[in-house]
């Protein structure tokens, strides 16, 4: 018999996993715009699958795929209430981590956008 205060085998098997095949597990969850944007709709809030499905233009089984994966891998929780089933953000920090990605990404934009325009500022050279 396990002592009370061993971890389970889930958690057991998470500590062998090396911490950035998890890392990259987590940023291939991620790694499908559909559920960005998902996560980007729940930022203010629970959404119903009906309201999420409205604004991604999927169908009810492809909204339920990638709320599923997120379900099951933690990023997101679930409640049902009457015949709706609303969906949140489980952790806060995922929108931290997308403020984030949108401050690299703008950054890297505004790099290549400065470069293009130092390119069309360039005089012609001379043969």
């Amino acid at each position: 018999m396990e002592p009370a205060d061993s971890p389970s085998p889930a958690t057991q098997a998470l500590q062998r996993e090396p911490i950035y095949r998890l890392k990259a597990d987590f940023f291939k969850l991620l790694g499908h715009p559909a559920r960005v944007r998902i996560l980007e709709l729940l930022q203010d809030g629970e959404r119903t699958v009906g309201d999420l499905q409205q604004e991604l233009g999927l169908d009810s089984g492809g909204t339920s795929q990638h709320l599923g994966a997120m379900r099951r891998q933690g990023i997101l929780e679930s409640r049902r209430q009457g015949t709706s089933v609303f969906y949140r953000v489980r952790d806060p920090r995922i929108s931290q981590l997308l403020v984030i990605a949108r401050q690299i990404l703008s950054s890297q934009l505004a790099e290549t956008q400065e470069m293009l325009g130092s390119l069309v500022d360039e005089p012609p050279a001379r043969p």
